[in-house]
């Protein structure tokens, strides 16, 4: 597999002829991009493919998938309880190893421009991706369907598509791409054919409405039953299992119950160890305490057998080699990972005793995004080496080509975001170390101490980072000056924080 992967999950708006959802996924056949999932739904006459790849080869992979579905989708013939306004209705890009989010973003936009470009079918840009708050919740583009937009995109401004002329493709409609964080596609199935108890719970739970945060929800009507069918955009802060809790109490109030739920697509398994951790209580739960993660990290190298010198020691002979990479960037991830792991011992150490009873809640959200920061920080140690060496690789191919010059403001752009991510996380590290102090075990202390200090360093290392690439880009012919006065403004913010 590649160093950089990126996650696409493109819905399509054909759910029950399977011969046209194959020949969709044909379509999308290229050298580097892999097939994990492919779900279809009748009901809502709908169908969910799961991609990962290259960040190249899964954006061309993508853009030839919208222009089978143009050509094998008729909206206007289209039916089914889910909402749509395009053949390919939906593009999300998710970065996954060795991306950011800003990736995701910058092929957010050539995809978009590509799809007009060669299928004329008009497209809208959502989530991190989108050109202006209004339009970062899907909900809000796709308000009034495939006929709405149709009947408006013409007269009305706030209609006017990302990508293209005012006119929708008239049998393919419009697409939306955009880049976002991994989100669940959660469903909910009631013990009755109430699709108005369904919208109710749906009401009750989404955020839009005053619900739970990171939470999207309708109501439908499926094989027969009632459906609370959900969108989770970031199951970190509001898990999985407290989003069934919620709805399993609401439905109790209509006298219904949840008689079974679904995954639509793929979850990650740390939503699946949350889950656990929870409905079983499990005391001092840490995703080591699992088989395959204890055997993976040992076969990975990253604890090795011989002492914990024998494990950290490549890296840091890599670091004193005499190469230009890994180095201070990938180092100052390295640090803030450490500190997000000591943070998150303290935290496991102290919950589940009974003389910090009181903080459990506290503690288990601590620890829960502390994890998460984690695994950003150590995907970074890669992320900021291969970003340095993409520079490298444009800088040499501008002096073979003068032509090639945007293309190094490009790169300079993408390696700036590696190290400033490094900085947002070390940051918020340093700040549940510190709420950490007066919550958890006096002789955690020290360790705390030295998470604080880790993320110190590793945030003002990767800010020093942040500020090599933008005096390189300031030095450069590109017109960057919105990005370098955005990006300053962030670096300025990051080293007030203490």
């Amino acid at each position: 597999m590649a160093n950089t992967l990126v996650e696409c999950v493109p819905n399509f708006s054909e759910g029950r002829d399977a011969a046209k959802v194959d020949a969709i996924v044909e379509a999308m056949k290229v050298p580097g991009v892999y097939l994990l999932d492919q779900e279809m739904d009748g009901d809502h006459n709908r169908c969910v493919i799961t991609l990962v790849g290259e960040r190249e080869a899964i954006a061309e992979a993508v853009i030839r998938g919208v222009g089978k579905a143009a050509e094998l989708i008729d909206l206007t013939r289209h039916q089914g309880a889910h909402p749509r306004m395009g053949a390919a209705d939906v593009v999300p890009f998710i970065p996954i190893d060795g991306v950011t989010l800003e990736d995701c973003v910058a092929m957010a936009r050539y995809a978009g421009a590509e799809i007009w470009r060669r299928f004329e079918v008009p497209v809208y840009l959502y989530e991190a991706a989108a050109t202006s708050p209004e339009r970062q919740n899907l909900e809000n583009i796709r308000r009034g369907q495939f006929e709405g937009i149709r009947d408006e995109i013409a007269t009305n401004p706030a209609r006017k598509p990302d990508f293209g002329e005012p006119r929708v493709h008239p049998t393919a409609g419009a697409t939306v791409v955009g880049a976002r964080k991994f989100l669940i596609a959660y469903n909910v199935y009631l013990n009755t054919p109430e699709v108005d108890v369904a919208k109710k719970i749906a009401k009750a739970v989404r955020f839009s409405s005053g619900g739970l945060r990171y939470v999207k929800g309708a109501g439908f009507l499926v094989r027969g039953l009632a459906q609370v069918s959900m969108n989770l955009t970031d199951f970190e802060q509001t898990p999985i299992h407290r989003v069934f809790e919620f709805v399993k109490r609401e439905a109790a109030r209509y006298g219904v119950a949840p008689v079974s739920s679904e995954i639509v697509g793929l979850i990650p398994k740390l939503a699946l160890e949350h889950a656990a951790e929870w409905f079983l209580q499990v005391e001092n739960f840490d995703s080591s305490l699992i088989l395959e993660n204890r055997l993976a990290a040992v076969m990975g190298g990253k604890m090795a057998v011989g002492g914990l010198r024998a494990g950290v020691e490549p890296f840091v002979e890599q670091l004193a080699a005499p190469t230009a990479t890994p180095g201070g960037g990938s180092a100052a991830a390295a640090s803030g990972a450490m500190a997000a792991a000591l943070a998150h011992m303290a935290a496991a150490m102290s919950r589940g005793k009974k003389a910090y009873a009181q903080y459990q809640s506290q503690l288990s959200e601590a620890m829960a995004r502390l994890s998460a920061l984690r695994e950003e920080l150590k995907a970074a140690i890669d992320a900021d080496a291969e970003s340095y060496n993409a520079v490298m690789k444009a800088y040499k191919a501008a002096k073979d080509s003068p032509a090639n010059g945007e293309a190094v403001n490009a790169a300079l752009r993408r390696a700036t975001g590696v190290p400033l991510g490094v900085a947002d996380a070390a940051a918020e590290v340093e700040q549940w170390a510190v709420r950490l102090q007066p919550i958890t075990n006096p002789n955690m202390s020290s360790d705390l101490t030295t998470a604080i200090a880790l993320a110190k360093a590793a945030r003002e290392g990767a800010l020093a980072n942040v500020t090599i690439n933008l005096d390189a880009i300031r030095s450069g012919s590109g017109n960057d000056a919105a990005f370098v006065s955005q990006t300053q403004t962030r670096v300025e913010a990051l080293k007030a924080q203490s």
